[in-house]
């Protein structure tokens, strides 16, 4: 996972965050060993990630610090659940090393490489993921977090441009399609052709999931139902952790849509993105 690790700033809480750092965390709470690329500052938030990290078991030889920036945070809100974000510029997640970078991840370069669309902002990280990218080639899968003001068209079509696997949600799908005003198949379609997908797996909130495969394949499932939803927080970063899993193991993309639908509900039962409870991320299959 390459990106932002942040810590999310609610009125009453702080919660150890960003979408890569998230997805990360749910894959070594499933036991799957991901390496997360990134950076935190020389700072006390910075070392409380590195202690988290620590406890929950995860591989910090990835993780780098940054005397100069401070570690990254956003302020969340919630209104009715949903989030809204403000996200803090110039931190230590925009600040990647390359040369770091790719001793990190040496010895796994047939893994997937997995990143956003927030942490490349600043040219610094763009031109680590794009290093990384050409050293890599297990696939890559594109999460696309489009959080104003960081984001441009451009930036983010050269990035599809350069994955495998391509996810995103309702809103986004309009944002960066060539023609917005068109129906929904026809939208995710034009994304596989125009930037030689294998699939865009394209996530609809209460309406479910689906998935559209350069051989055709075309799966929607429904939302299952949440009980005792507290907020949506880190939903799509749990669909996303479930996604990786399906491909790693080889699993169909229909129980690929079913399982991912399920945790990401469950995720909704948490205050925040994540959780330290290890029986939560017990995974069948």
């Amino acid at each position: 996972m390459f990106g932002e690790v942040l810590f999310d700033c609610f009125p009453d809480r702080r919660v150890l965050g960003g979408a890569p750092f998230n997805v990360a965390w749910n894959l070594a709470g499933f036991g799957a060993g991901p390496l997360f690329v990134g950076a935190v500052g020389e700072d006390e938030p910075g070392g409380d990630v590195q202690r988290l990290m620590a406890r929950w078991g995860m591989d910090a030889g990835g993780l780098q610090t940054d005397p100069d920036h401070p570690t990254g945070t956003v302020r969340v809100s919630l209104d009715s659940g949903e989030p809204a974000y403000e996200i803090v510029a110039d931190q230590a997640y925009d600040h990647v090393n390359t040369d770091q970078a790719l001793r990190a991840v040496a010895g796994r370069e047939n893994s997937i490489l997995y990143h956003g669309s927030l942490a490349v902002r600043e040219a610094r990280a763009r031109h680590a993921l794009s290093t990384l990218k050409g050293s890599m080639t297990g696939g890559v899968f594109m999460d696309v977090n489009l959080r104003d003001p960081w984001w441009d068209t451009d930036t983010v079509h050269a990035l599809m441009a350069g994955a495998t696997w391509v996810k995103l949600n309702d809103d986004e799908l309009a944002a960066l399609s060539a023609d917005p005003d068109a129906g929904q198949e026809a939208r995710v379609r034009g994304l596989l052709a125009r930037f030689g997908l294998d699939a865009v797996i394209l996530t609809r909130g209460s309406e479910g999931a689906l998935v559209a495969g350069a051989d055709g394949t075309w799966i929607s499932r429904p939302a299952p139902p949440v009980e005792g939803l507290v907020d949506t927080v880190g939903a799509g970063d749990a669909f996303s952790a479930v996604t990786l899993m399906g491909l790693i193991r080889g699993w169909h993309w229909e129980t690929i849509l079913e399982r991912a639908a399920r945790f990401a509900a469950r995720v909704c039962t948490l205050r925040g993105a994540t959780t330290e409870d290890r029986a939560f991320y017990m995974l069948e299959g």
